[in-house]
């Protein structure tokens, strides 16, 4: 699969391992999360390599033995009860895995895009923490993010990408120990920068939009733009983005009889109760009372 310009395709070998049932997978903004659910014979094994970052997550054994990941100077013993340790592996680093005394494991590969990785933190992330693997990964926090994407999958929960981008967040801040940068004033943006990214948000805001996107636009980093947005527009991306949906919102109650969930869907909104609050945060009042006004 191909997720804008990141391909997450592994090379891997494998021996004794047979999938059961329909993988399930999920991609957002530089991550894709797949699940698997595997037989395994005795002695199974398999060596992988991959051209970018990832984590490695049992979930569930069956057994009691070990799932064995090696690599080149490290190796871990995946046992039951699962879910609570990870494996971080690098870009072309190669690991080997063996099972041993276990039938069954369900898991969680997540594929990382370091060039997306990159984008989001910019100078704040360590190469070093980039580039080291992590065989041996036994934090709570990232494990409980980790079960979380998990469950989204598990579940097939409806694809909220806000949630799954929070969650994606959060894992990697931890995961590359992201320092915040000190507080400093930046520049805001420049008359003509302020003009295209709004330009493209009236555009396009009743699509689905990424701050990446509107960074890359006037050629920024995510976290730069942000603050430099603020400075020049007196709000953040995100609240411009939905004060543009909800002045395309008002024009359609005006203009059309349209339900207020028809509206909602057309103007991006994720359904007709977040609509209801962007709405009457923004606007003061609800739409309903809002259209009435204007009927008056």
């Amino acid at each position: 699969m191909t997720i804008g310009t990141f391909s997450p395709h592994m090379e891997s070998h494998i021996e004794g391992f047979s999938v059961i049932g329909e993988l399930k997978w999920r991609a957002w903004d530089g991550i894709v999360a797949d699940l698997w659910d595997v037989t395994c014979t005795e002695g199974a094994r398999g060596r992988y390599m991959a051209p970018y970052p990832r984590l490695f997550m049992p979930l569930s054994i069956d057994g009691d033995g070990t799932f064995k990941l090696s690599g080149k100077r490290a190796e871990h013993d995946f046992r039951a009860p699962a879910g609570q340790s990870l494996s971080y592996i690098p870009a072309n680093y190669p690991t080997r895995s063996r099972a041993t005394g276990i039938t069954r494991i369900r898991h969680m590969d997540l594929h990382l895009s370091e060039a997306a990785i990159q984008r989001r933190f910019g100078k704040a992330l360590s190469r070093d923490r980039l580039e080291t693997p992590r065989l041996v990964l036994d934090d709570p926090r990232i494990s409980v993010l980790a079960n979380m994407i998990a469950e989204t999958l598990e579940t097939e929960a409806a694809d909220h990408r806000i949630y799954l981008e929070g969650l994606g967040n959060a894992l990697l801040a931890l995961l590359f120990e992201v320092k915040q940068e000190p507080r400093r004033r930046r520049p805001a943006l420049s008359r003509a920068q302020l003009s295209q990214a709004v330009e493209y948000i009236h555009a396009n805001c009743c699509d689905p939009l990424r701050l990446s996107e509107l960074a890359e636009l006037v050629g920024l980093s995510e976290t730069y733009f942000s603050h430099a947005f603020k400075a020049a527009a007196g709000v953040a991306p995100h609240r411009y983005v939905m004060q543009a949906r909800v002045r395309q919102a008002q024009k359609l109650l005006c203009e059309s009889e349209a339900s207020a969930g028809s509206i909602a869907a057309q103007c991006g909104f994720a359904d007709q109760a977040h609509f209801n609050r962007v709405f009457r945060s923004i606007v003061g009042t609800s739409p309903a009372a809002w259209k009435r006004e204007q009927q008056t």
